[in-house]
């Protein structure tokens, strides 16, 4: 029985390197049964606008982009009663979701062919919010301008390097914020530079949880807070314990939860999956225990 498939192509990412081998992908999925319907995005809202409008005529909806792109278009099936089943075809600079998954990166056959031949499983998506989600993180503090404050210019011409150079502008910057987070088993208070909610196993393309720490469908997300070492030594000492995957640092505070509420004595800026998420002095984030299913 033939399937009907909606592809959400953001022809921005990856540096456009997916329409070389598109025409091979489609008759992939044709091959694989599937009857194929491209929308191309023009620009920020258009994944989740096509996704909450037509993804329910489908049984699959599939994306072409990076991170931001999936992120959009998870919101937009949040909008619908019962969501179709999703397929992720990674262009991006970081793919944070892609190293989570396992899956090809700017391999556009590679990505399909996933498709075709993986399974569906439970995927959670973050609440921001009222009326805003996450695919894999919301974050405050340091590095967390990087995704969206690297010119686009710079993405396509440098890739991940210009998230490194951008990265490294920003160590001057450094300050701590303090910070009150209410979560499902108690209160944690204090002074941190960095601090987030995410479900994923990579951040940035730089740093990594193990994956013991981290389960894509288990109604729980990663709450993660860093304090500031107060010397070189420390920033040092705490550097090697997060490249390490050791993560047994006094700086490093990991919990499980399913919902937090960030409080801070000033506004502060935020991002969710790379991209300005706006300046809150209170924000509540919770987990939607896997409301789609992912397709790897």
């Amino acid at each position: 029985m033939e399937k009907k498939l909606m592809l959400i192509i953001n022809p921005a990412a990856g540096r456009g390197g997916y329409a070389l081998e598109l025409g091979e992908a489609l008759r992939a999925l044709d091959a694989g049964g599937y009857r194929t319907t491209l929308y191309f995005t023009q620009g920020r809202g258009d994944a989740t606008r096509f996704a909450a409008q037509f993804g329910a005529e489908y049984d699959t909806v599939v994306c072409i982009g990076g991170d931001g792109t999936l992120s959009e278009v998870l919101a937009g099936l949040m909008q619908l009663p019962k969501a179709p089943d999703v397929g992720y075809i990674p262009m991006g600079t970081a793919n944070d979701v892609a190293t989570t998954l396992g899956l090809p990166k700017n391999d556009t056959v590679g990505a399909v062919r996933r498709i075709l031949t993986g399974t569906p499983h439970p995927f959670d998506v973050g609440g921001f919010g009222k009326d805003a989600y996450f695919a894999y993180i919301a974050a405050f503090g340091a590095f967390t301008e990087v995704s969206y404050a690297t010119p686009q210019d710079q993405k396509k011409l440098l890739g991940h390097l210009a998230y490194v150079l951008q990265g490294a502008a920003q160590l001057a910057k450094i300050e701590t914020i303090h910070t009150r987070v209410e979560y499902d088993d108690g209160v944690v208070e204090g002074d941190f530079f960095y601090g987030s909610m995410s479900n994923s196993t990579s951040v940035a393309g730089i740093v990594r949880l193990k994956d013991t720490m981290v389960s894509l469908g288990d109604g729980l997300s990663e709450l993660v807070l860093v304090k500031d070492p107060g010397s070189v030594e420390g920033f040092g000492d705490l550097v090697s314990s997060v490249l390490s995957q050791r993560f047994d640092s006094e700086y490093i505070i990991i919990l499980h939860t399913r919902r937090a509420r960030f409080t801070f004595d000033k506004p502060v800026a935020w991002t969710r999956d790379g991209e300005a998420g706006g300046e809150h002095t209170c924000v509540e984030l919770c987990n939607y225990h896997a409301p789609v299913k992912l397709i790897f």
